[in-house]
């Protein structure tokens, strides 16, 4: 599947690891390695509803969103990536790296 970032922070966190802007998450080595995961399972996925199949990843759909999909990046976090899938399953947006997911008040 096509990636498309729309956090040019968040693209360079995950293609090189490194990142100003998420340096919190730098430290966390099996937090970076659990994101390159995820990553990786996007990227190979014909459409997004077959990460549904993982179960690690919990998938969802976000209702009142406007069409945004959500992956967990790695049990016992909050941290998921938020997404959007356009064109039938063949480009997907890349939104963000969220925290406040399920109102988590870090």
């Amino acid at each position: 599947m096509q990636i498309i970032f729309d956090d040019k922070d968040l693209e360079e966190l995950i293609t090189t690891g490194h990142n100003s802007k998420y340096k919190k998450y730098i430290r966390n080595a099996k937090f970076m390695k659990a994101l390159a995961i995820a990553y990786n399972y996007l990227r190979l996925s014909e459409r997004a509803i077959d990460l549904r199949s993982i179960s690690f990843l919990h998938y969802e759909q976000l209702s009142g969103t406007n069409g945004m999909s959500s992956i967990r990046v790695i049990n016992g976090m909050v941290e998921r990536i938020l997404f959007r899938e356009f064109e039938g399953g063949i480009r997907i947006t890349v939104l963000s790296l969220d925290d406040t997911h399920y109102g988590n008040k870090k």
